[in-house]
Formats: structure tokens, sequence, C-alpha cells
């Protein structure tokens, strides 16, 4: 079994930036010097439809799941008020504290998420550590997992409010609404390859509303019994868990539904900037919920008072679609179902984002991406993972049938991800913000506590519904795990069997080959060694062009590099020009614009003249491998796949030379 790879076609490498300064309240982390002070509420709203429509849906079922199991043996006024209180503090406490208080200052040079800040925790170390690495990639591979459930949970539990209005009680069924809503996950996947730039213009206004329509029926059923808000107290959630042992733990894993899309605070921070989100979070998204959790509380301690009073017991409901009115329910479906595509949207882009940065920090290998936008960089389309995320979506859907059967399965992932988070932020604080240990322990071991206590919640889930993202995330990590060993392997084969570029110069020197016209570019991923294509010209050919670039791609550890500094050239002698391409992670190469005006005027690169030289390896596994047999068969799978270089540096077709030889690893 073999597969082709490309000279340069492994993950490209990256560079060092360990020598930049702390990047707290940069320029590019404050959203005023970024985009001025004129379209800090464009952004403000922008960030309201974006960023906030995961946890902004989460009072969908947050609540009602968290009460079920409260009530399991028998619901009473304080575990209402308990459930209340435990949402609001971890709101508070996981939401406001950690991530808009402390973690949005741990910009990565304006950008947040998990990839941006490993790559910081990097730079702070001078280097890739194992710990640092293994840290990132089980954190991006656990997002894979939340982003393959958000969608499912999402609309399930909006298309379920249907069953809320009495005149189609026994029209929609339970296999109506997993119809419904595998109609419009489906239409939400396959609108992706055209862009999200028209639909995002009405992500904002459609959530403004939703937000202010989830506040207001709050604060309806709020002042219907305004004693709700002593729940305010964390008294309640402390007594709460202390009289409920187990059942406190399984309560706790299902109020942190409340908290799910916290990431996205942080991982969006490059698109709206800190400021907006920051005040979009405590003026407006944050008041909203709280209210709309008090006013589910109110109801429920309403529906708890009546049921004693008729000596009954309490039903848990659907608390969120049964405070609106029965004339408005329909209606609030309808913006519920809109709320939650905007939720599912988010986080199927965030995805591609996600995928864009581990592909340039050599995590994945290169896929296919294509651009949807003319004017916004960040928007852009991967069809394989679109492909593979609604293949994930659909089967959850099919297998949970049930947004309370699939909220087993939500929460793993998240709260994997958070400690992922918060253990990087600590490297960041003690070694690039040079905090003292006591100072950094003082910080951060009350979040991570925080994040163990929960993730331990959410781990009772496991075997009903928990395992889900632990096994894509799971799969994701040893794809990634085997991707880089891999390329590691090959990389260094490669330079062990390949000579130097200075020792083939010499040679050429010596006793020069037939000369051609024109400009040869041959890629390669190993800097200082000669490239496979070249030395199979040699061999074959026995040709050298006129004038011949060596040429690297370098990815950074920051998101996007300066455009100065974008090309980097060393003149090897008259024949031979070291071309670095510098790149940031959240860009994307382009090679023939990059090479367009090189520093050096004796280089002159005519695109009509000029021939792209790209090495093709047959991978083929060795007796003795490095790897076992399953990571051989896996890697050798990923490089048959890989996107051609071709693409993914956006080279000309018809400029390409493709030159092939075997290689075992």
């Amino acid at each position: 079994m073999s597969g082709p790879s490309y000279d340069g076609s492994l993950a490209a490498s990256t560079s060092s930036t360990a020598n930049q300064k702390n990047t707290i309240d940069t320029p590019a982390a404050n959203s005023e010097s970024r985009h001025g002070h004129g379209q800090f509420w464009t952004l403000a709203l922008g960030s309201v439809g974006v960023v906030f429509g995961d946890i902004g849906t989460s009072p969908l079922y947050a609540f009602r799941e968290a009460l079920f199991q409260a009530a399991k043996d028998g619901l009473l006024r304080l575990e209402v008020m308990g459930v209340v209180s435990l949402a609001l503090w971890a709101l508070l406490l996981v939401v406001t504290v950690k991530y808009v208080l402390f973690l949005m200052r741990a910009d990565n040079h304006g950008e947040g998420g998990v990839l941006s800040l490993m790559a910081l925790a990097q730079q702070a170390l001078l280097g890739r550590t194992r710990t640092v690495f293994i840290l990132g990639a089980c954190g991006a591979a656990l997002f894979y997992g939340d982003a393959v459930i958000t969608p499912a949970i999402s609309v399930l539990s909006a298309v379920e409010g249907l069953h809320t209005v009495p005149a189609l009680t026994h029209t929609v069924t339970p296999s109506v609404v997993v119809a419904i809503s595998l109609a419009i996950l489906f239409c939400l996947f396959m609108v992706q390859s055209r862009g999200t730039e028209k639909v995002a213009a009405l992500f904002g206004p459609i959530c403004l509303v939703w937000f202010i329509i989830i506040g207001g029926l709050g604060l309806w059923h709020l002042a219907q019994l305004p004693h709700i808000l002593m729940a305010i107290s964390p008294t309640y959630a402390i007594s709460f868990l202390a009289h409920h042992g187990v059942v406190g733990l399984l309560v706790l894993g299902s109020v942190f539904l409340t908290v799910t899309g916290a990431e996205a605070l942080y991982a969006d921070m490059g698109h709206f900037g800190r400021w907006p989100i920051q005040a979009s979070w405590l003026f407006f998204v944050l008041p909203c919920l709280i209210l709309n959790y008090l006013g589910q509380g109110a109801f429920a301690l309403q529906e708890v008072a009546a049921a004693a009073a008729a000596h009954r017991p309490v039903q848990n409901l659907d608390w969120f679609f049964l405070m609106a009115p029965e004339a408005f329910r329909i209606p609030l479906v309808v913006l519920a179902g809109m709320a939650t595509i905007i939720a599912s949207q988010a986080v199927i882009t965030g995805a591609f984002s996600l995928t864009n940065q581990a592909m340039q920090l050599g995590l994945l290998p290169r896929m296919v991406m294509e651009r949807t936008s003319q004017t916004h960089a960040g928007q852009i389309f991967l069809p394989r993972i679109n492909m593979l995320l609604m293949i994930g979506v659909f089967l959850l859907v099919a297998m949970f049938k049930t947004s309370s059967n699939l909220s087993q399965a939500y929460g793993l992932a998240v709260t994997g991800t958070m400690a992922v988070t918060t253990s990087l932020a600590y490297i960041v604080v003690r070694k690039l913000w040079k905090w003292n240990l006591w100072a950094s322990l003082a910080l951060i071991a009350p979040l991570l506590a925080l994040d163990m206590v929960f993730l331990g919640a959410n781990a009772l889930k496991v075997l009903s519904g928990g395992w889900v993202p632990l096994a894509i995330g799971g799969a994701l990590f040893a794809l990634i795990a085997t991707w880089t060993r891999g390329s590691t392997i090959l990389t260094r084969k490669v330079e062990r069997d390949s000579p130097k570029m200075e020792d083939i110069v010499a040679i050429l020197s010596a006793r020069g080959p037939h000369r051609v016209d024109g400009t040869a570019v041959y890629l390669t991923s190993t800097v200082n060694y000669a490239p496979v294509a070249l030395m199979h010209n040699l061999k074959h050919n026995k040709v050298l062009h006129a004038s011949n670039v060596i040429l690297t791609v370098k990815t950074a550890e920051t998101p996007r590099v300066d455009p100065e500094e974008r090309v980097s050239l060393v003149r090897i002698n008259a024949d031979f020009v070291q071309i670095t391409l510098n790149y940031g992670f959240m860009e994307s190469p382009n090679v023939p614009k990059a090479l367009v005006k090189p520093s050096d005027p004796s280089l002159k690169l005519d695109p009509m003249a000029t021939s792209y030289f790209v090495g093709r390896r047959s991978i083929v596994p060795a007796a003795k491998s490095a790897m076992p047999d399953w990571q051989d068969q896996l890697f050798i799978f990923l490089m048959k796949n890989a996107a051609n270089p071709t693409d993914f540096f956006h080279i000309p077709p018809g400029r390409v030379v493709e030159m092939g030889t075997q290689v075992t690893i």
C-alpha cells in the first residue's frame, strides 16, 4: 500500500516568535484601535449574533435537564432555588470571570481560541514541547465533538417546542420532530459552500430580538414571583450540592449546559475585538440570560406550589416554551429555530477556522479550502469537514432522537476543552507574563478546580452518552498524533537521505549541467537540504534553469505576519536563491502573489517563464517502522488524500512539474 505526498506537502514548518513581546492590551486586541469608535456598536451587534448564538440557545434545554435530574425523587422548592442558583453562578464564574475578564486578555495578537493559546504557550516556552502539543491537540480534538453535538441538540430542542402548541400535540410526533430537524440541518450544511456573508448580516438583529424576547419572558414571570431573586445568593447552590450527593453532581453536569458556547467568546475575539464582546456580554446578553433563568425558576416554583395544592407529583415540563402564552408559542418556536440555526452556523464556521489553523500549524494534513468572500479573509469553506460534520450530526439525531437524550452526550467535550484552555493559560501567565508562582496559582488554581468539578460531574454521563464526544475527540487526537509523528519521521528521513544544498552548489559550480532559460521554483519543507525535485531534474533531465529558487513556506506562531516580513531571501550564489515565505496560522499561503515583488532586484520572476517543481513521494511502510502498523497505514492514507500543494499554495496548474520518488517510513 502506498500513497503520494509532495516535497513541501508536509505540514508547513512553524517558526519561532519567542522574541516578540507580550501582546496583552495590544492594538490588535483593542477593538477601538483596530476598528475605530464608529464601528464599535456594529461589532457589538455582530458579536451578539455570532459569538453568543450557542450560549444564547442554552435556555431551551439547560434548565429543563438540570431540573429533571433534581426531580427524580420529587421536586421541592429548595431544589428549584438550588438549580437556579447553580445556573446563575455558572454564568458568573465560568463565563464572566474566567473568559470575559481573564482569558480574553490572553490574546495572540488579537486572536483567541485553544490553538491560538497553544501557539502563545509555545512562544512562551521558546518552541514546541510535548506537554503543550498534547494539550493543544486534545483541545482541538474535543472541539470537533462540540461541533457535531451543538447543531443536533440546538435544532432538536427548538423543533420540540412544537409539542407545547395544543393544536399540534397529536400531529407532531417524535418521528416528525426528527424529520423536521434533519431537513433543517440538511439545508444548513448544503448552503455552507455559498458562504455566510449575506446571511451573517441577519445574525445580529435576529439574535438581538431573541435575547430581548427571552429576557422579557423571564422578567414577566419574575414579576409574578419576585421571591426567586433570593436564588442569586450562592448559599442555595452550596446547600443543594451539600445535601444531594451524586444527584447534586448529575445536576451540576446538566447545569453546565448553561455555559456551553463560552469558548466562542475567546475563539471569536479576533473577528470582533475584545471590547465589543465584553460590552455585549456584560450589558446585554448576561442580563437577558439571568432574567430568563430566574423566570423559568419562578415558573417552576409556581408549578411546584400548584402541584402541592392539588396533591399531585410535579412533572418536569418544557419550561422555556410553556413560559410563553399559547398564542405566541408558534412564533417563539420559529424564532428559536432561527436562533439555533445561527448557533449551529457559528460552530460550523468555527470548525472550518480551527481546521485551517490546525493545517497551518502542522496538526492536520492539507485539505481543499474555498474562499466564500472576496472581502472577508476568515470566511472559508472546507468541503471535507462540512461533509464529515453533516454525517456526524445526522447520526447523532438518528441515534438519540430527542434533545434530552442528546444532553447526556453534551458537556464532556466542552469541559475538556475548558480544562485544556485553563492549563495552557497557566503557562502563558507563568512564562510569558512572568508572574511569580504564587500569583499564578492564586489565579489559575481556582479556575482549574472549577473546570475539574464540572468535568467530574459530566464524567458521570459517560455510559449514557458522554462516550460520543470522547470517541470523536479520541479519533481526532489519534489522527493529529499520527500526522505529526509521521511528518516528523518523514522529514528526518528526507534530511538524512538528501544532500545539503551547499554541497550541490559546490558540485554544480565545478561541473555545471546544460542551462535553459527561465526560472525554476523548487518547493521544499526541509530548509538547507536539496529538494527531491531538483535532484531528479538534474539526474534525469540533466538541465539547470538560468535562475533557481529554493522555496520554503513557514507558519509562524502568530495569527498573521506583517506583509513587510512575508519574504525572507538569501542568495546562495549566482544560480540559486533561498526564499522563505512566512505566514501566520490564520492566513492562507499564496505563493505566486508573494513572489511578485522579491526583495532582490536581480531576481526577476516572470509568471509566464516560471516553472514550479514539486517532489511527489510515494510512501510505503518500512520493514522496521518507527510507528505501529495501524499508524503507518493511517499516515499513508492521510498523505494520499492530502490536498495537492498546487491548489493549497494557489500555484497555476499549468506551470507545475511533478517529479516522483518512493520513500519508506
